[in-house]
């Protein structure tokens, strides 16, 4: 766990965070803290360094100041699949899914134990396996669907089954990156469903534009502009607060 100057334990805490590409700085001196089974909502125009902050907590793109800590662990030092190991777990924007596998196969192929080579040789069909696949197949509202090719999907169904393949490996922190985006009414009321029923035993980051599916989700809303947090809190507070109608409405 990590903790902040107010004393208090996160699960993750970011501070001082800064990238900067050829002298343009993307994420300026960014801090924000979020808490065990958190659904944190990042919310902001676009530019305002939204998916470079997911990008530099997964690993995927290098700080070059601050610190971001996951149950007190440093993750500015480690690679991107050691911090998947540390239990950070990532959906970008287009579901990346086998698309010639059943929604079985997809979630199987997921399952943690297949993860290295020698796990891949080893792993079982065996009971463990097809019951959490079940679990999880009931979860992202596929179960179904088990033996459907997951090119068959409806795009929201291969958004759910993208979220299905890293809830299997367990993380313990989850961060998604616009998952309702072309879905349908429907579609985002079930992720809503589906994100609130998770955070039973995690934390979730999500960046959304979907304003009425962030008010149904966020326990806090962050605001970025410019790379830097512009506010933060409950949906009510920023959507009233004159910095954020400024920014947002132009006035």
């Amino acid at each position: 766990m990590s903790v902040t100057p107010m004393g208090k334990d996160f699960v993750l805490s970011v501070e001082g965070l800064t990238v900067s590409f050829d002298g343009f700085k993307a994420v300026n001196d960014l801090s924000f803290y979020v808490d065990e089974n958190e659904i944190r909502v990042i919310i902001g125009p676009n530019g305002a360094g939204k998916t470079t902050v997911l990008d530099l907590i997964c690993g995927r793109t290098r700080a070059t100041d601050g610190s971001i800590k996951f149950r007190g662990k440093e993750l500015t030092k480690l690679k991107e699949h050691q911090i998947v190991h540390a239990g950070v777990g990532r959906k970008f924007q287009n579901p990346s899914i086998y698309e010639d596998l059943t929604v079985f196969e997809n979630l199987e192929i997921s399952f943690p134990r297949g993860r290295n080579v020698f796990g891949a040789l080893m792993f079982k069909r065996d009971k463990e396996v097809i019951d959490k696949v079940h679990e999880i197949a009931e979860l992202i509202f596929l179960q179904d669907d088990l033996n459907k090719q997951a090119a068959l999907l409806s795009h929201g169904q291969k958004q759910w089954l993208e979220i299905g393949m890293l809830l299997i490996q367990d993380p313990e922190l989850l961060m998604l990156d616009e998952p309702v985006a072309g879905m349908s009414v429907a579609e985002r009321k079930q992720t809503a469903e589906l994100l609130n029923k998770i955070t039973k035993d995690r934390s979730v980051i999500v960046i959304e534009h979907d304003m009425q599916f962030v008010a149904d989700i966020a326990n806090r809303v962050t605001v970025l502009h410019q790379g830097k947090v512009l506010s933060e809190g409950s949906m009510d507070k920023v959507q009233n607060d004159p910095k954020v109608k400024e920014v947002y409405l132009g006035h």
